[in-house]
C-alpha cells in the first residue's frame, strides 16, 4: 500500500468535508474501499482502488458524531453516520471494525471497510437521499428570492441607503478547534450588539448567513453578512467595515478578521450593488441582487448544524418609509 502523510489537525468544518467527499465518490462509483487478495498460508494482500484514499482519516470520521451536541446533518453526513450505525462499525487499534454478518467475529478494518462502503452506496440511492439534494437546491432558489425581496423593501424606505458587505471569518489557528455551535454563539453576540453599540445606530435592515468552506480556499466556517444602514444618516461604509472589522476581533478575542467588500468596491465597476444606493437608481437594483443572493449560494451550505439553528439571519422589516 501506498504510504500517505497523514494529517492529524483537522476542524470540525474539514471532517464533515472529508465524509461529504467519501460519500460523493461512494455514490458515483462500483468500486470497493479495499481490493483483498487471499494469500498463501491465509495471508491477505491488500490492493488499493480509487476510493482508499478517502479513509486516510476514518477514525476522526466516525468520531464526530460523538458528542452531547444535537445537531441536523447533510444527506452526505447522515447517509455515514446512518451506515455506521447500520453496520455496528466500532472502535479498534487497527482502525475501526465491524462484526461478520453472522455476528460471530470481528472482520479486519480492511474488510469492514468494505462493508461500510456497500451499505453507504445503498443508502445514497434511497428516495431520502435523493430528496434532500432536491430539497438543498430548491432552498436556496427559496432563499434567493427572500433576501432579493427583503433589499428590495429596504430601499423603498429611504431616498438613500448604504450597504456594508463583510465576511466574518477566523483564523486558521482558531479554525482548528472550532466547532459550528461557537459560530452560532458568536452570531448570536454580534446580533445582541445592534441594541447596544453605536456601530449600528441608523441601522435599518440586516442578513447573516453561517457557511461553511473549503480551507483550501480560506474557508472553514464563516458568516456572510450585509448590513443596511440609512444613507442619510451614513456614508462611510469603509469606515463602518473598519469598525465592524474591529467589533468582530474583540467578539471573536483576537481569533477573527473580516473581508470587506467595501473596500475594493472599485473592481465591481459599473455593477457595484453595494456602498451608497439611491432610491431613484432602479437600474442599480440588479446590482443590489447580486451581492445580496451572494449569501445564500448553494456551495457553502453547513454540513451540520445545532438543531433548531437558522443559517439564514434577517431583520425585522419596517413598512413605514421614513426619509
Amino acid at each position: 500500500m501506498t504510504n500517505r502523510k497523514t494529517y492529524t489537525h483537522l476542524s470540525q468544518s474539514d471532517i464533515a468535508l472529508q465524509i461529504e467527499r467519501l460519500v460523493q465518490a461512494i455514490g458515483d462509483s462500483d468500486s470497493p474501499a479495499f481490493r483483498i487478495k487471499q494469500g498463501r498460508s491465509d495471508y491477505e494482500r491488500i490492493q488499493e482502488t480509487k476510493l482508499s484514499r478517502y479513509f486516510d482519516h476514518i477514525q476522526k470520521m466516525v468520531d464526530l458524531f460523538e458528542g452531547r451536541i444535537e445537531y441536523s446533518y447533510s444527506e452526505h453526513l447522515q447517509a455515514f453516520r446512518s451506515a455506521c450505525q447500520d453496520i455496528g462499525l466500532e472502535r479498534h487499534p487497527d482502525g475501526p471494525a465491524c462484526l461478520n454478518e453472522e455476528g460471530a467475529a470481528y472482520l479486519n478494518h480492511h474488510q469492514s471497510m468494505n462493508v461500510l462502503v456497500a451499505r453507504i452506496r445503498q443508502l445514497t440511492r434511497e428516495r431520502w437521499y435523493l430528496r434532500r439534494k432536491h430539497d438543498l437546491r430548491h432552498q436556496a432558489k427559496e432563499q434567493e428570492s427572500q433576501v432579493c425581496d427583503y433589499a428590495d423593501a429596504l430601499c423603498e424606505l429611504y431616498s438613500r441607503i448604504t450597504i456594508v458587505r463583510v465576511d466574518f471569518h477566523y483564523r486558521s489557528e482558531a479554525q482548528v478547534r472550532l466547532r459550528v455551535e461557537h459560530v452560532f454563539d458568536d452570531l448570536d453576540e454580534l446580533i445582541t450588539k445592534h441594541k447596544r453599540n453605536v456601530i449600528f445606530d441608523h441601522l435599518i435592515g440586516h442578513i447573516y448567513s453561517v457557511e461553511q468552506g473549503d480551507r483550501n480556499d480560506g474557508g472553514g466556517y464563516h458568516i456572510h453578512a450585509a448590513y443596511i444602514f440609512n444613507g442619510n444618516e451614513v456614508q462611510g461604509d469603509v469606515y463602518k467595515a473598519i469598525q465592524l472589522g474591529e467589533l468582530w476581533e474583540d467578539i471573536t478575542h483576537g481569533q477573527g478578521y473580516i473581508y470587506s467588500c467595501n473596500h475594493d468596491k472599485e473592481q465591481y465597476g459599473d455593477g457595484c450593488g453595494i456602498g451608497r444606493i439611491l432610491r431613484s437608481d432602479r437600474a442599480i437594483r440588479r446590482h443590489v441582487h447580486k451581492a445580496v443572493k451572494y449569501l445564500v449560494k448553494d456551495g457553502q451550505h453547513l454540513r451540520l448544524r445545532p438543531q433548531g439553528a437558522r443559517c439564514l439571519r434577517t431583520g425585522q422589516l419596517n413598512r413605514l418609509r421614513r426619509g
